[in-house]
């Protein structure tokens, strides 16, 4: 089996929205816990700062051993600054010698009343929350207080916090990657079925045909290529039921023309009325085969869209009633009843070519002749506001409802049996299909058998 190109690239784009999410979550999850932890350091870190400044504000004897205990069990580290910059008292951890973090300008802030707040790094590594605070006597701020407060609980904090994201991260990574492959599995199957199926019918296997269901797109595809190769099939059946029924269809009048000649040539006649009963016959046999010939051209010419149109106001009851009186004779000499009704409206005139209009009304009456044995033949003329439409019903044969989709197709018969006993070249139909199409109507058959069909066709006016 062929890699899975399809699942791969459908996989590689969900782990990467996927991943891009993750990722994104995780930074925003690790911000939020930094800040959070942040912030209550630094709100801790100033109050434990207020609470040693309301200390060395008070005037007890023991207020430096108090701030130096409080200090200890705090584990914080304090410095107290004097106006000079000397370190009046220091208590914790941290290295007395180390005085960077005293910076002359948070100096000038706190001895004016201001309280500063910053994070610092000492030069061992490590970081401390720091908040200096003024220390006020009776003539002002006596000194600036600093509490130094160690971020190694808090990053430790943050340190099992992001290591508890981490796996929770590539848990759901791996989650979710074993989810995609269901995913793009499940969604590249029917499309993998059906690259299999295009390309056996590409191949001329066209029985092919897709099980796959669904009210989706894929579905949808599915079904089109379904019809795709229903179509491909009865196209090449159809070809080939052409060719075949053309070659029947030239074979007949040439093998006619051919013996017949044959005969006329070697003088195998006996009289020069004989002889002139087979030119009769070769003469016929001729204008079949120009006929079936023309009609070809012409379908041809049409369905690529090629034959000219002269398009004008033309009087439609005037075409039907002429047609109507032509197929008179060939209906009375079959015992058969013609009638013909028309709507009031003689001067309503339709937009259409008068000749291919004609040849439509013609065609359909001598069809309608060709195939009724007996009883009746109605043909009926009326207008609407929008459009002219031309009726014909007869009591003949009939044609299976199943047969009906296919009656336009080239030399189909619904008869096959008794085609020869008919006649015509099966082409009629066709052609007045696409002159009714390319006239801008529409053409409708219904038929049941043995009791007659019914032909309506509509002109837009």
């Amino acid at each position: 089996m062929k890699h899975n190109i399809i699942g791969s690239k459908l996989g590689l784009v969900i782990m990467s929205v996927f991943l891009i999410v993750l990722l994104s979550l995780g930074m925003v999850i690790d911000r939020m816990f930094t800040s959070f932890y942040y912030n209550e350091m630094q709100t801790e870190t100033e109050e434990l700062a207020s609470h040693f400044t309301v200390m060395a504000q008070s005037k007890e004897s023991t207020t430096s051993q108090m701030m130096t205990t409080f200090a200890e069990f705090s584990n914080v580290s304090i410095f107290n600054i004097l106006p000079d910059g000397r370190t009046n008292l220091h208590s914790g951890v941290h290295d007395s010698a180390d005085r960077a973090f005293i910076r002359t300008g948070d100096l000038t802030d706190i001895f004016t009343g201001k309280t500063v707040s910053f994070l610092y790094k000492d030069p061992a590594g490590h970081r401390y929350f720091v908040t200096g605070q003024p220390i006020t006597g009776e003539d002002g701020v006596s000194s600036a207080l600093y509490v130094m407060s160690s971020t190694t609980s808090m990053e430790e904090s943050l340190a099992s916090v992001r290591n508890i994201l981490l796996l929770a991260g590539i848990g759901a990574f791996l989650l979710a990657l074993g989810i995609t492959w269901i995913i793009a599995v499940v969604l590249s199957r029917p499309l993998l079925q059906m690259q299999r199926a295009t390309r056996k019918i590409a191949a001329g296997e066209l029985e092919t045909r897709l099980t796959i269901r669904g009210k989706d797109e894929i579905g949808f595809l599915a079904g089109a290529i379904n019809d795709l190769a229903v179509d491909l099939q009865r196209y090449r059946d159809t070809r080939q039921e052409f060719l075949a029924n053309i070659s029947h269809e030239l074979r007949t009048p040439i093998t006619y023309l051919q013996g017949y000649a044959k005969v006329v040539k070697s003088g195998l006649y006996e009289t020069e009325e004989e002889k002139g009963l087979y030119l009769d016959i070769i003469d016929q046999e001729a204008h079949r085969l120009q006929h079936l010939v023309d009609d070809l051209f012409e379908l041809a010419k049409m369905e690529e869209g090629r034959i000219p149109l002269n398009l004008e106001q033309v009087n439609l009851r005037q075409i039907v009633d002429q047609a109507v009186r032509r197929v008179e004779l060939p209906a009375k000499e079959k015992g058969l009843l013609l009638t013909a009704s028309y709507d009031d409206g003689q001067e309503v005139r339709v937009l259409g070519d008068g000749k291919r209009m004609e040849q439509i009304v013609m065609n359909l009456l001598e069809n309608a002749v060709r195939y009724t044995e007996k009883g009746q033949i109605r043909v009926n003329l009326r207008f609407t506001p929008v459009s002219a439409i031309f009726v014909v019903e007869d009591t003949g044969i009939g044609i299976p409802e199943a047969e009906l989709p296919f009656i336009f197709d080239r030399f189909y018969r619904v008869e096959k049996s008794r085609s020869r006993q008919y006649g015509g070249s099966g082409l009629g139909l066709s052609i007045v299909n696409k002159l009714v199409e390319l006239l801008g109507g529409t053409i409708v058959f219904t038929s049941k058998v043995g009791a007659g069909t019914r032909c309506e066709v509509a002109f837009k006016r």
